[in-house]
């Protein structure tokens, strides 16, 4: 019974959602206090249906309901707890559960935090929100319903895909859509201003914490899904330029320029037009990812579903939101100001280059993500673009973006002075050369580019640590009151900081890992050792081991230096019972931040197997760095400026009613 009033509820769900996206934009058009005031209260209203519907399907999850179809093919008894909990969103039907309850969250946290909106921009945006809650709402009713039953109920579940039951995929879900659905706020803010037919440096102001946080959420889903994808399927490697991986990727790159346009719009009144048309085009992105996803065009690890009947319905919720919104742009963006005028050298020419770079980069993903669907469509020819385009393409795009970025923060605004910016950095320069020289006379003549590549990375931490220095008038004022300029400058300053120095990690990680990296595919038979980054690994054997729903032959590895054994690593090949499904394990060892990875291959005939090891030096710094970056995402959220609930707009004064004649004014 428990699992009809679940469904219910999101019948119910759906039917709030309609009235929310039609009553508050009619008292919006209209002027309608009592119609806009359904807004808010029909949004924590959604997020409270939609929340207990959810509820009940993870209740149905735990509880192992083999009853309801979804638990039966995702779930089994003998699973642990935790991944009954990740089984709910773990395929396609409970993913769009997760979808929805997000999209839900934050049209409620909008109706809670957005007091101070104006009432019509307030009731405009919950509206939008709304449509796209009946869109999903739908499709999950029509095409994806988690609740449908089985009868006679099966005893026992198919269980989970094996490559979901790890921690990681717990976790990685829900910051992705985080992130993903947090740009839905953005988009319903520029279609509700384009409505409005009004768009201002407030209203940048809202959108900036909702833009950030959304970033924020997605840079940590990314990277661990990048660290999931690393350590469980056992190749070794962090990122494939897989579509599904550049569908996420893509709102990103978009979201960072979005994020960098709306800081101009808010200081300078400038880009408007731009901003309003990147915030439409980063949820169009995220909605594009959705459909890659789930519509069955795509083969990957990542993608849950393989039904061409719910790719046309989100191909259809495509064609509506982005389609609708560009040609509400079209129409609305002549009559809208274009804000005001900068030099090229200034802060806002700095972030004017910054998104220039990433859209064109996020073009460019795109397009080698998208042509060979293209092409298959038009001629039936298969054709893959793999890593040595992107990698080309991307990597060409981004070297430029690496090396302006520690000069925008040293830019004044309106008219900056590059030769004062050069002044500022050459000591970070000057260290950043003596560190590439050295590095180039330890690495015996090279490789160059590598070299370069490390630079530039130092050169973005060290840029960063500069802008604070400067800030504060380290070494040009006296201790103490360096020190208060320092504590006293806003959590925003330190955020954007560690938002670039952590960049600058990432990028000394890809490099590092992607040039210095070995690769040694050896078999092995017992105590027999190779080597691998100055270490010696021993091959101990294999003895068999179970686990709750699986068995396994694990691999023990002894690793020895200087002829003193110093620690030890176990590598898996199991096999999951329900699926009689097979996964490797791979054996991971962390020194500093560089890591040995371990991962056990085939079975030889003489009796030995195939090992596959990789020594990865700094490769820690990768997913540090996007650690670092979403540190600072978050202290920049606790900045009193960019707090959910920016001061209301100036309204015109009103005239005060004269308590007595006026006077003349003397001469």
């Amino acid at each position: 019974m428990i699992i009809e009033i679940g469904h219910y509820a999101l019948v119910l769900a759906l039917a709030t959602a309609i009235v929310l996206s039609l009553v508050p934009v009619i008292g919006a058009r209209r002027g309608d206090q009592a119609m806009m005031d359904v807004a808010p209260l029909g949004s924590v209203l959604l997020f409270a249906l939609v929340a207990f519907s959810f509820g009940v399907l993870t209740y149905a999850h735990v509880v192992s309901d083999f009853s309801v179809q979804n638990v039966w093919e995702n779930s089994h008894s003998l699973v642990p707890l935790i991944y009954k909990y990740s089984g709910v969103w773990g395929n396609h039907e409970g993913s769009m559960m997760l979808w929805l309850l997000i999209l839900a969250l934050f049209s409620a946290l909008v109706a809670i935090f957005g007091r101070n909106l104006p009432e019509t921009l307030k009731a405009n945006v919950l509206s939008v929100q709304a449509w796209i809650s009946v869109a999903f709402i739908l499709f999950i009713l029509l095409t994806s319903n988690p609740f449908a039953r089985l009868d006679p109920a099966p005893a026992e579940g198919r269980d989970l895909n094996p490559v979901l039951q790890d921690v990681g995929l717990a976790i990685h879900p829900p910051l992705l859509y985080l992130g993903y659905v947090g740009f839905s706020v953005c988009f319903s803010f520029a279609v509700a201003a384009l409505l409005d037919g009004r768009i201002d440096a407030a209203w940048a102001r809202w959108v900036r914490p909702w833009t950030l946080a959304a970033w924020t959420f997605l840079t940590l889903g990314i990277a661990m899904g990048s660290y999931w994808a690393y350590y469980e399927l056992g190749w070794g490697g962090w990122w494939f330029w897989d579509p599904v991986e550049n569908a996420s990727f893509m709102p990103w790159l978009a979201g960072t320029a979005l994020l960098h346009s709306a800081l101009v719009m808010e200081k300078r009144e400038a880009l408007k037009i731009w901003t309003v048309l990147l915030a439409i085009l980063t949820f169009s992105l995220s909605l594009m990812g959705t459909f890659l996803v789930r519509s069955g065009v795509l083969t990957s690890v990542h993608a849950f579903a393989s039904d061409p009947s719910r790719g046309v319905f989100i191909l259809c919720i495509l064609l509506i939101f982005i389609g609708g919104a560009l040609s509400l742009f079209a129409l609305r963006a002549p009559l809208l100001s274009a804000g005001g005028l900068f030099a090229p050298i200034s802060r806002e020419g700095a972030l004017v280059v910054n998104n220039l770079i990433l859209t064109v980069a996020c073009g460019t993903v795109l397009t080698g993500t998208l042509y060979p669907l293209v092409l298959e469509t038009l001629t039936g020819d298969k054709i893959s673009v793999g890593p040595p385009f992107f990698n080309l393409t991307f990597g060409l795009l981004m070297t430029p973006l690496l090396v302006i970025v520690p000069f925008g923060p040293l830019l004044a605004w309106k008219r900056g002075d590059l030769l004062g910016a050069l002044q500022r950095l050459y000591v970070v320069a000057g260290l950043v050369f003596v560190t590439a020289l050295v590095f180039f006379y330890i690495q015996h003549g090279g490789p160059v580019m590598a070299v370069l590549g490390l630079a530039a990375g130092l050169f973005l931490i060290l840029g960063a640590i500069a802008d604070l220095w400067y800030r504060a008038g380290i070494g040009k004022v006296k201790a103490g009151i360096a020190w208060r300029r320092l504590t006293g400058l806003p959590r925003s300053a330190f955020g954007t900081a560690l938002a670039h120095a952590g960049l600058g990690v990432t990028v000394l990680g890809i490099v590092a890992v992607t040039t210095f990296q070995t690769e040694h595919v050896v078999e092995m038979k017992q105590g027999q050792s190779t080597e691998a980054g100055g270490y010696s690994i021993v091959f101990d054997g294999i003895e068999p081991a179970t686990g709750p729903n699986y068995s396994e032959d694990r691999g023990h590895f002894s690793i020895r230096r200087g002829g003193a054994e110093i620690a030890d690593v176990w590598s898996a090949k199991r096999l999951y019972t329900a699926r009689q499904m097979p996964t490797t394990e791979a054996g991971i060892l962390t020194f500093g931040l560089s890591q040995l990875y371990v991962s056990l291959g085939d079975a030889t005939k003489d009796g030995g197997i195939v090992v596959r090891i990789w020594w990865k030096p700094f490769i820690l710094c990768i997913w540090g760095g996007a650690l670092i970056m979403a540190t600072g995402g978050f202290v920049s959220l606790t900045d009193r400026r960019l707090r959910v609930g920016a001061p209301s707009r100036k309204g015109k004064a009103k005239p005060a009613k004269p308590a007595a004649p006026a006077m003349e004014p003397a001469e």
